[in-house]
Parts: structure tokens; sequence; C-alpha cells
């Protein structure tokens, strides 16, 4: 039975500069899909693409157009009650934001 993440989930990553930045996860599940946005710097929203949920195990990819153009930024982590871990792979983009982050239900 997969893991329910639907809601606000909320952590924060260490930015280019260093220092911490707080990230915030939209998730929509159904069933084993997983749909969503998470807020991009700025605020904006960038969509979740190919989400899935599998027991206690997620994954999906968002994209980011940064200033070395489209990033793919690869999602994937476990789920243990109201807690995420996410790692966090970055094509292209050596020293980005990268996991473990964990994330707590908001």
């Amino acid at each position: 039975m997969a893991a329910d993440v639907t809601g606000n989930w909320t952590g924060e990553f260490n930015g280019p500069d260093g220092n911490g930045m707080k990230i915030v996860f939209h998730f929509k599940q159904d069933g084993a899909k997983l749909t969503g946005s998470v807020d991009g710097p700025g605020g904006q929203p960038l969509e979740i693409q190919d989400g899935k949920v599998e027991g206690d195990k997620l994954s999906f990819i968002i994209h980011f157009a940064g200033g070395n153009g489209d990033m793919k930024i690869a999602h994937s982590g476990t789920v243990s009650g109201n807690e995420i871990t996410l790692e966090i792979k970055m094509d292209g983009a050596e020293g980005g934001p990268g996991g473990p982050i964990k994330l707590q239900r908001s």
C-alpha cells in the first residue's frame, strides 16, 4: 500500500551562496500517480512531472529555467510518517543543491 503524501511539505537546503533556502512542495497523489508543484526561486511554481509513489518510495522530476538554460532536477525519496527524506540530482549543475533534504508535513 502506497504512503499518502498529499499536502504541503516544507524543508530547507543550502543555496549556491551556502545560506539556507526554504522549499515547499505541494503534492497531489492519486493512487500511485504524484502531481503538484514546488515553490521555485522567486516564488514561481514549478510543475512536478513523471511523479509516482510506490509503497514508501516516491520520485518525480521538475524542470528549472536557470541562467544556463533548462535544468532537469530529479527527486527520489522515502516517506516515514510525517517526514520525507529526498535525494536531489541536478543534470549539468555542479555544486547545485543536493540531498538529502528532510521535509516535514506542514
